[in-house]
């Protein structure tokens, strides 16, 4: 090879290298997946929330930061992530109380430990409906990592499958988990199905752990960057679907305060009942 060829190898892949944070940039000028044919207003909204254990960016506790983002997201169905203290006890550090009386929202109901408010931290809210069905999973991985599977039969109309979780922090664990739950699916029915949560996966393309998702799934929708919270570039949450248009305007929540509040920013879409109940 030419001492050319070689500088020009070079600089290809170290240009390749930031791509996956030049998309980011690129999917948060645009604001992700929006069409928006029903109007936003008269849509149900569901978001996802890594509100790491409540501690923000500036290194303190405070779980009434998060509560207050919470209530600026105005969600009818959240999924939460280290929602418990991780070790120990696993105690809740959110006020679920106060979410219900100023949110609206109420926690689907787990089989935990005594002061857990989640599913290894995950836990599913929503405002009104009723609970058909919940299922807590364990993912496989080095890390203790979990999976709540909840049916909601919601107040618009319709059914619909809410998977809510947290992947672990090495890639082939992620893998591992994104089949751990294709491989639920397959033993399901085919009905209308969210998986949100904190997927932990800033790979685009062919290197991506989340491609294992296409065969349930389909086409994944535009990587909406949500991490760090303070100028996102990695989209390391997500909110995909397996109907086409089911869910719809994927974007980051950007404030002052969820800025601060937590190292990732919230991501909520909108749910297209037409075609929930189609």
């Amino acid at each position: 090879m030419s001492l050319v060829s070689d500088k020009k190898s070079r600089r290809t892949k170290q240009e390749s290298l930031p791509s996956f944070i030049v998309t980011s940039f690129r999917n948060r000028k645009n604001g992700g997946s929006k069409t928006d044919p029903c109007g936003e207003a008269k849509l149900p909204i569901i978001a996802s929330y890594n509100v790491h254990k409540c501690v923000g960016r500036d290194r303190k506790f405070d779980p009434d930061r998060i509560s207050h983002v919470i209530q600026e997201i105005g969600a009818d169905i959240i999924a939460l992530q280290e929602a418990d203290s991780r070790f120990g006890e696993r105690t809740g550090l959110l006020d679920l109380l106060r979410l219900e009386r100023e949110c609206g929202l109420s926690p689907v109901p787990i089989t935990a430990g005594a002061k857990a408010h989640g599913w290894h931290g995950n836990v599913v809210l929503f405002k009104e409906g009723a609970v058909r069905d919940v299922h807590p999973l364990r993912l496989p991985g080095l890390e203790p990592r979990g999976a709540l599977v909840v049916e909601l039969d919601l107040k618009q109309g319709g059914t619909l499958r809410v998977i809510a979780a947290h992947f672990g922090l090495l890639r082939h664990s992620r893998a591992q988990q994104a089949r751990a739950l294709v491989d639920l699916l397959n033993t399901r029915d085919e009905q209308p199905t969210v998986l949100l949560g904190d997927l932990n996966e800033w790979r685009l393309g062919n290197g991506s752990s989340l491609n294992t998702f296409r065969d349930a799934f389909g086409s994944l929708p535009p990587a909406v960057p949500s991490f760090p919270s303070g100028l996102p570039v990695l989209a390391l949450d997500r909110i995909i679907s397996n109907r086409e248009g089911l869910i719809d305007n994927v974007t980051a929540h950007e404030s002052a305060l969820s800025s601060i509040a937590s190292d990732h920013l919230p991501l909520k879409a909108t749910i297209r009942t037409d075609i929930l109940t189609a």
